[in-house]
């Protein structure tokens, strides 16, 4: 499959202040990484270090927080990697699970699709 990237604005928890990232689309990316400095501008705190698991087998850790993302007109809070200067901006599976989005191959492109519910009971 090759890859993409989408325009998304990253704000601060509040959704007072937003800049626009291009972000590779990467499902195989639990969270969102963006730049430590940019988040820190924006005033998103890290909350949390988090181990990671690199593509090569390595572990490190990156400090965590919480974002707002703009993405297909809606606005969402999601997770979001402190990753290190110049490291590219990743849009991770969590943010397009809670976006509703999954990604059309052939296109390259993002898609809506349905959320997933278990029965909860009959009206």
């Amino acid at each position: 499959m090759g890859t993409f990237t989408v325009r998304i604005e990253v704000g601060d928890p509040a959704a007072r202040r937003f800049v626009q990232v291009e972000a590779l689309v990467d499902t195989g990316a639990t969270h969102t990484v963006l730049s430590r400095g940019m988040l820190l501008t924006l005033g998103v705190e890290p909350v949390e270090q988090v181990a990671f698991q690199l593509a090569d087998e390595r572990v490190v850790e990156y400090q965590v927080g919480e974002a707002r993302i703009r993405l297909d007109g809606r606005e969402r809070t999601t997770v979001v990697v402190f990753g290190p200067e110049g490291a590219t901006a990743l849009l991770g599976a969590t943010t397009l699970e809670l976006f509703n989005m999954a990604v059309d191959p052939v296109r390259r492109r993002l898609v809506s699709v349905p959320g997933l519910l278990k029965e909860v009971g009959r009206l």
